[in-house]
């Protein structure tokens, strides 16, 4: 009985068939958490296709929205001033080492990808957590908004195309489990869905890169 309410809210999303234990072991650790500290979350549910995870509420730093035609374009200009914020350029003046991933809540005006606002946020390390340097560019928040978050990971370089399809991919994972009706809940109570994108290496990488979409939900 006690293990049923530990996974009862798996029902939301996924068959009664799994409710009693996770399948697999999920995604391997990206190569870059091993020197990166990364931020933690913890496994639901794991099956090759997507995974369902739970993050801790956490302090991450945050661009202003960025509204623009292309993801690709949004993360350079939120990437940038992120960086600047890391290197020094806040009230401060402290420099933090790099974290991961670096995180794109996707907010789609239509429906699709074009034309969305974007924010790139930056994981604050453990040190920072309780008292995050201010800046006039970027600002603490905590995160995440949504309980669970339905992950597909990939690799390569991201862009516009390649987001686009591996959300209608993860999307296409989730039809039966349950999870059309905890997007419907949020839809209904005014909440949008919401996207994000999610990468582990530095523009500069060019093997191992590891790219996760997440789909978020309560």
């Amino acid at each position: 009985m006690g293990q049923m309410k530990k996974f009862g809210f798996v029902l939301l999303v996924l068959s009664a068939s799994v409710v009693e234990q996770i399948e697999g072991k999920g995604y391997e650790k990206p190569l870059n958490c091993g020197h990166l500290e990364c931020a933690p979350y913890t496994l639901i549910h794991s099956q090759p296709e997507f995974e369902i995870r739970s993050y801790s509420k956490a302090t991450w730093v945050a661009t202003p929205p960025i509204s623009s035609p292309s993801y690709t374009y949004a993360v350079s200009i939120g990437f940038k001033i992120l960086f600047a914020y890391i290197r020094g350029n806040n009230d401060a003046a402290v420099k933090m080492n790099m974290t991961a991933p670096v995180l794109v809540n996707i907010h789609p005006r239509t429906g699709h990808l074009q034309n969305s606002t974007y924010v790139v946020h930056f994981y604050m390390p453990q040190k920072f957590q309780r008292n995050p340097p201010l800046s006039a560019e970027a600002q603490p928040v905590e995160l995440p908004q949504h309980k669970y978050a339905a992950v597909r990971r990939f690799g390569g370089f991201m862009d516009d195309s390649n987001i686009s399809v591996q959300l209608s991919a993860l999307k296409k994972s989730l039809k039966g489990t349950g999870r059309d009706k905890s997007s419907a809940s949020n839809q209904h109570s005014g909440r949008s869905l919401l996207y994000s994108a999610a990468g582990y290496n530095s523009p500069f990488e060019h093997e191992n890169r590891v790219n996760e979409v997440m789909l978020w939900f309560d």
